[in-house]
């Protein structure tokens, strides 16, 4: 019988001809290959982004049942932290982000195409993606989690799927988002610990998921070079990549605060609020004292702040514009900029909508307005898609004094039109919301914002 240290030598000699099969493949994946730390432990195979924990006997028995099985083993973990799945959410669901992580991963692999990584569950699980694939344009883990949360498969489902799909354990990207306790009152590791609570310990706890901030700093820096390389360097592997892009895409996309960037547009007034920066409590209090409660001195009653009071919001109604979209964004939108502190009492909000022409233009005065709006806006257009119209309508505006210090445009659109070939003087942001398919490029003075359906739904999460 072996002994346990020869076990974890042959178990190593294993997972180091595992990951150099697939360096010799996927060369533009050679730091991601070559980056954890390995644990060996009682369990089977598994990741915190940092470490790599395999247990020597389970690695042994897999390479027995099948070489090629292990060095799929191997590419499915590192593809979850390529993809930056262990960073996960407080309120995630943990068995549906797991499925979905497994998900995206094995349909990535099995799109490459590689030699050396087939598995005898290939054909289930192509079976189970044409299914989910009616309610999906592309397998992202994000994308995979929403609709599994949406459509309430029920358990003996979702069980089908893992074991189709699962290859590793998944444990330790929760450990800290539960908060788990690690050791009892002697000292010990309980259940919550399992496997993970010695090598746990010391670790510090404030990263996301149990990782500390510069694993997580280094996984994202990864993503984006292979993202780069596939795009460049490697395009031939690319192209053959589809799904790789595509989570590569959804991870790597800027993102930005929905809320911060309507406020950029933000200009100076004034506001029925009590400026406490140049009172003088001194003078105020004095009074109080000494003169029978008379005031030497009120609280000024106005203050100057910075907030949206003129701003245009530009509607693409083309055919291929969805009209419920156009409702929640509008809804968001609403939401952000009548926020007490974004917006004055009186504002000067133009929402434009236009496909080849402009269709309508209605001014928005006040709150009470917006809100009327909104229950009776209906779509009007739905014909080709021209942007330049907006433009020229939004230059004769303020040509005609209709605006007296526009900050900015937002243009919410599918992006497939022309643009105008001239900067405008005022800052122009296109809106898209991601549907599967590429986001068309804007011109270099315009900003790109691109939301996910889920963020502009009514109390969704900011891009």
């Amino acid at each position: 019988m072996k002994k346990n240290s020869e076990i974890e030598s042959i178990a190593n000699k294993i997972l180091d001809l595992s990951r150099n099969k697939l360096l010799v493949n996927l060369r533009f994946m050679d730091v991601a290959l070559s980056y954890h730390k390995r644990v060996s432990y009682e369990g089977s195979f598994a990741t915190d982004g940092k470490a790599m924990f395999y247990d020597p006997r389970f690695i042994l028995r897999a390479y027995k049942s099948s070489q090629e099985e292990t060095v799929r083993m191997y590419l499915h973990m590192i593809l979850h932290c390529v993809f930056q799945h262990p960073f996960v959410g407080i309120s995630v669901d943990e068995r549906l982000w797991s499925l979905a992580c497994d998900m995206a991963v094995e349909c990535t692999i099995n799109d490459l195409g590689l030699n050396g990584v087939s598995s005898s569950r290939e054909n289930k699980q192509k079976q189970i993606v044409s299914e989910i694939k009616k309610g999906l344009k592309f397998l992202t883990a994000e994308k995979i989690y929403s609709l599994l949360k949406r459509a309430d498969y029920p358990d003996w489902a979702l069980s089908q799927w893992e074991a189709a799909f699962k290859s590793d354990d998944h444990a330790p990207w929760y450990i800290w988002v539960a908060e788990l306790t690690i050791h009892n009152a002697d000292g010990k590791a309980n259940e919550s610990g399992g496997a993970w609570a010695k090598y746990s310990e010391g670790k510090d706890s404030n990263g996301s998921a149990g990782i500390l901030a510069e694993d997580k700093d280094f996984w994202e820096q990864v993503s984006n070079q292979i993202q780069m390389d596939l795009e460049t360097f490697s395009r031939e592997q690319g192209y053959k990549a589809g799904n790789m892009m595509q989570n590569l895409r959804s991870v790597n996309r800027e993102k930005y605060d929905y809320t911060s960037f309507l406020k950029k547009f933000a200009v100076l007034g004034e506001a029925m609020k009590v400026n406490e920066d140049e009172f003088d409590y001194i003078y105020y209090t004095y009074g109080l004292e000494h003169y029978d409660n008379m005031l030497l001195i009120e609280p000024l009653e106005y203050k100057e702040v910075k907030r949206i009071k003129e701003f245009v919001i530009a509607i693409d109604t083309s055919g291929s514009v969805v009209g419920e979209e156009v409702q929640m964004f509008l809804q968001k939108t609403f939401n952000i900029l009548m926020q007490e502190d974004s917006y004055f009492a009186r504002v000067n909000i133009h929402i434009i909508q236009c496909d080849a022409e402009i269709q309508e233009d209605i001014v928005i005065k006040n709150r009470d307005e917006f809100k009327a709006y909104l229950k009776t806006m209906k779509i009007r257009g739905l014909g080709g898609t021209d942007f330049r119209p907006v433009f020229r309508y939004v230059d004769r505006l303020i040509r005609e004094k209709a605006f007296h210090n526009l900050k900015g445009m937002i243009y919410f659109t599918d992006g497939y039109g022309t643009f105008p070939e001239h900067k405008p003087p005022f800052t122009t942001a296109f809106v898209f919301v991601e549907d599967g398919y590429e986001i068309p490029k804007v011109p270099p003075w315009a900003i790109k914002l691109v939301l996910q359906h889920e963020d502009i739904i009514e109390g969704g999460v900011g891009i």
